[in-house]
């Protein structure tokens, strides 16, 4: 590899991730948040007392809500739980709403159960989870609230932000070995882990499905967009902060995802693709003229590519996550059951545990190879002239 052709792919790179964290920085709260635009919620959240008298009727373990909060985004960053006290990591939140911007720390929300500044997380109705503006009694929700937007740093925001930042701290670091000693020199450390990747993404994805002559073009997307799926991939398995945030597994993450390779193929699709698309060569004519069966069909399939890699990233990821939970809680289910009960199933449950998260890693990297490899084969046939 030469010592220019990597230094440019590098820094191309960490643009394309920056450009990657900040067009899902701004989607991701809006996604999220979409039904906030208007506040019409007729049931309004339930108070501290009841929240107290839910709480000693249902003491007992709930895997549901372990499983579904942790698959969720959420405005602050849970750590640990001391006792009934739950420890976590408050996050900016920032709403414009009537015209200026209120800026304060998730904790004024006291984990879902106060209201500040006329705003509350929601619990019922269909915006629950989501922030919501309120009456004065702090509880019911306005009904006739005006445009609120929502541009808090979520958790898995945060999460894009610390892998966007290692990222970085990488690349430049191997970059700056390759500068330093150039291309002969034998990799050691970070550029012996990453040069194998960084030529694997380069030969057996870019190379081989876009051909020879217009690759290197696409080579920097390509490298982006499988390291940081990869990443974050990884770091959704780690159990502790900084990870075990779902980021891959969020459905507007893979929606911006899938948008950065249905605009890349458009942009740079030649005259051979959209005359394939509107005149397929060897269709009969019939099925062109007078209804334009094929174009349409040809046009449908342009829409549903980039759909079909938003939901295959997030339903593996997020169904990963699921399973790993599922038995973790199996053992705190069957505890309360019984304690020998939870301890039988606990030996169990570990070993599938540790298979589960081993065959976890295998899919981080196959679900970061296979979106980048779909994204290759989309670029391919927007030249496919140069395509062999």
């Amino acid at each position: 590899m030469h010592m220019k052709g990597k230094k440019r792919d590098v820094f191309t790179g960490l643009i394309f991730t920056a450009v990657f964290c900040c067009v899902t920085l701004s989607i991701n709260p809006l996604f999220a948040n979409a039904g906030n635009i208007q506040q019409t919620d007729t049931v309004p959240p339930p108070s501290l007392t009841e929240y107290a008298e839910v709480a000693d009727k249902e003491p007992g373990f709930d895997a549901g809500k372990v499983i579904i909060d942790h698959i969720l985004d959420a405005y602050d960053w849970h750590l640990f739980d001391i006792g009934p006290k739950e420890i976590s990591l408050p996050l900016p939140v920032i709403l414009f709403y009537e015209g200026r911007f209120h800026l304060f720390l998730s904790s004024r929300f006291d984990h879902g159960y106060a209201s500040y500044k006329g705003f509350r997380i929601a619990h019922e109705g269909p915006r629950k989870n989501r922030i919501i503006r309120v009456l004065d009694d702090g509880k019911t929700p306005d009904p006739e609230a005006s445009l609120l937007l929502d541009f808090s740093i979520t958790k898995n925001v945060l999460s894009i932000f610390i892998s966007a930042a290692l990222l970085c701290l990488i690349f430049i670091s191997v970059g700056k070995k390759y500068k330093q000693y150039g291309s002969r020199a034998v990799p050691s450390g970070l550029q012996s882990f990453m040069e194998p990747l960084v030529l694997f993404v380069r030969d057996e994805i870019a190379l081989s499905a876009i051909g020879p002559k217009h690759y290197e073009r696409f080579l920097p997307y390509l490298l982006s967009l499988f390291f940081f799926i990869f990443f974050n991939n990884i770091m959704g398995l780690i159990p502790f902060f900084p990870g075990g945030a779902n980021v891959t597994g969020n459905i507007s993450v893979t929606l911006v995802l899938a948008m950065f390779t249905f605009f890349t193929t458009q942009l740079f699709a030649n005259k051979g693709y959209w005359q394939h698309i509107f005149n397929t060569p060897g269709v009969p004519w019939w099925l062109k003229v007078p209804i334009p069966l094929m174009p349409l069909i040809e046009l449908v399939g342009v829409i549903i590519k980039p759909f079909v890699l938003m939901i295959r990233l997030f339903a593996n990821i997020t169904a990963g996550h699921m399973i790993i939970l599922g038995f973790v809680s199996l053992i705190f289910v069957l505890g309360e059951v019984s304690n020998a009960f939870g301890m039988a199933i606990s030996p169990l449950s570990l070993v599938f545990l540790v298979f589960m998260g081993f065959l976890e890693l295998l899919v981080a990297f196959l679900q970061a190879y296979v979106f980048t490899l779909f994204s290759a084969l989309f670029f391919g046939m927007a030249v496919p002239e140069e395509h062999h």
